[in-house]
């Protein structure tokens, strides 16, 4: 019984210390661009925390990704267009990103740990992304159109993946390939060695 306190005060003491760091890392992320939007830095600890804690924890760092991004103003373009489609937009790609990442990792971490990162480093910028751009559809096509047509692009789906997405998507999906994986297993392996 008493392990079993430790070890759920020690999974809500990393979640506030990820749910810090992801706050700080989108704050800082405003400052980083590649084309109108800022990189995504964030992604990689919500892919860390999901693996770590499980996918109800990959939610919740999701969910204060979307509201640091909604509080941060990184949004603002959106909002200007249609604030209720925004807050769904934003929150939604962010809480699914975590989920998904956290679901990534559970469904294949008994056949490799190391598999199980990089599943769940890809799964949460492909999913963070993917929503963006149903979003962008479904809540902002007409502004997104006028964009796209100002930028030279004929077609909306083309400036969505090249203008809008572009070069943040291959930032983010590096980053996280690369990093959040090797992250995953230098902790494993430190509580491995503590609780041994």
């Amino acid at each position: 019984m008493e392990r079993k306190n430790t070890l759920d005060t020690r999974k809500l003491v990393l979640l506030a210390l990820f749910t810090a760091i992801v706050t700080v890392l989108q704050f800082m992320g405003a400052f980083i661009r590649f084309g109108p939007f800022s990189v995504t830095l964030v992604l990689m600890p919500i892919a860390i925390g999901a693996a770590l804690m499980g996918v109800m924890a990959g939610g919740w760092l999701g969910l204060v990704f979307g509201v640091v991004v909604l509080i941060s103003g990184d949004a603002a373009a959106f909002f200007a267009i249609d604030p209720a489609g925004t807050i769904f937009v934003v929150l939604v790609k962010g809480v699914l990103a975590g989920l998904a990442a956290g679901a990534a990792y559970k469904l294949l971490e008994n056949r490799s740990k190391t598999v199980a990162a990089i599943c769940a480093a890809a799964a949460c910028p492909l999913v963070n992304t993917g929503a963006f751009i149903i979003g962008s559809y479904v809540f902002f096509l007409p502004t997104v159109t006028q964009w796209g047509e100002a930028a030279g692009f004929s077609d909306v789906t083309a400036f969505i993946f090249f203008g809008l997405i572009g070069a943040n998507f291959i930032f983010e999906i590096i980053l996280n390939f690369v990093l959040s994986p090797v992250i995953v297993r230098l902790i494993q392996f430190r509580q491995s060695k503590r609780f041994a």
